[in-house]
């Protein structure tokens, strides 16, 4: 138990800060996104006397990394992030009608007292730089698309612009790919992971090292179904009295880099491996639509990597037969 809980309304630029103190009170503060702002808020935190903080922030983009591991850094400190639907829902409950950087802060650092989320688990420097340069490929590939797309409409005088530039994209991504390689060869605990996951029918070496980069370390999940949530792969049913009774959908709380890394994969595991055509066959007898059957291949893609990562165990086909 903490006495003091802290929320942050994380920016790009600047950090809006609500420190709510034991009796209740809030005590706002705003520094900016750097090494500096943090050290500052940090120095204001001793003025308050708040020895043993809780802190509090919403998973936005990736502005919020730095402020988490500066404070999971801090013997005195607990950080949490969460989901930023959670807030909006826990704003909505409280009857909030006013959004402002500074009304948000104050509402997190309630959510935080009264909800006391988990805390957050800092991932590895190598899980970080993995997820860093994982993402920056992706980037580049999106690029890629953009610029061959331009090129087939693309003006004489600027098609030579384009093509150089697709060169360059293609240098990139090739020495990116190695570099992924390399990092994970260069960390016995990923490369015994790779290994691990290598093992399952369908996931490529792509897929492989996005799955390292948000999952490599199981324990930071309670359970699979958590695992699932955090890509936002898991289903959300609308049902009302006898007469409302809505197709149930994927809740897409969560990551979306990883909804898109893993669409691909499952079509793969679902039209090109035995146990993928079984699991297909198995939904598709049961009435199940296409979409649904990928949308539920995507989810078992990250059960089966939660299991074998947290087992330390290679992909058993026979538990999948079914």
């Amino acid at each position: 138990m903490h006495p003091f809980h802290l929320g942050i309304d994380v920016a790009k630029a600047k950090l809006d800060c609500a420190l709510r103190t034991s009796e209740g009170k809030l005590r706002h503060k705003t520094v900016e996104n750097t090494p500096g702002g943090l050290h500052t808020l940090a120095a204001w935190l001793d003025k308050q006397a708040a020895g043993s903080v809780h802190v509090c922030m919403e998973a936005t983009g990736t502005y919020w990394e730095a402020a988490a591991e500066f404070f999971a850094g801090l013997p005195t400190a607990t950080v949490s992030v969460i989901n930023p639907a959670q807030i909006k829902a826990f704003g909505a409950s409280q009857g909030v009608r006013t959004k402002t950087d500074k009304v948000d802060a104050g509402l997190i650092a309630q959510f935080c007292f009264e909800r006391r989320p988990e805390p957050w688990q800092a991932p590895t420097a190598a899980e970080q730089a993995l997820r860093a340069l994982v993402l920056r490929l992706d980037a580049l590939h999106v690029m890629h698309t953009q610029e061959s797309n331009r090129l087939q409409v693309a003006r004489p005088a600027v098609r030579e612009g384009i093509i150089k530039h697709l060169a360059w994209l293609d240098r990139e991504i090739e020495q990116l790919t190695k570099a992924i390689h390399d990092h994970i060869d260069a960390d016995p605990d990923l490369r015994d992971k790779r290994r691990l996951l290598d093992s399952v029918p369908g996931l490529g070496e792509r897929t492989i090292a996005v799955l390292l980069a948000f999952y490599a370390s199981p324990q930071r999940f309670g359970n699979a179904r958590q695992a699932v949530a955090f890509a936002g792969l898991d289903p959300r049913q609308h049902e009302s009295g006898d007469s409302v009774r809505l197709r149930p959908r994927l809740s897409k709380m969560g990551h979306a880099f990883l909804r898109k890394a893993l669409y691909m994969p499952a079509m793969v595991t679902l039209y090109r491996t035995a146990w993928g055509k079984r699991f297909r066959q198995r939904l598709a007898a049961a009435g199940k639509p296409p979409k649904l059957i990928i949308g539920a291949m995507m989810r078992k893609l990250i059960h089966v990597a939660f299991g074998i990562l947290k087992s330390g165990k290679c992909f058993d086909p026979t538990m999948h037969a079914a």
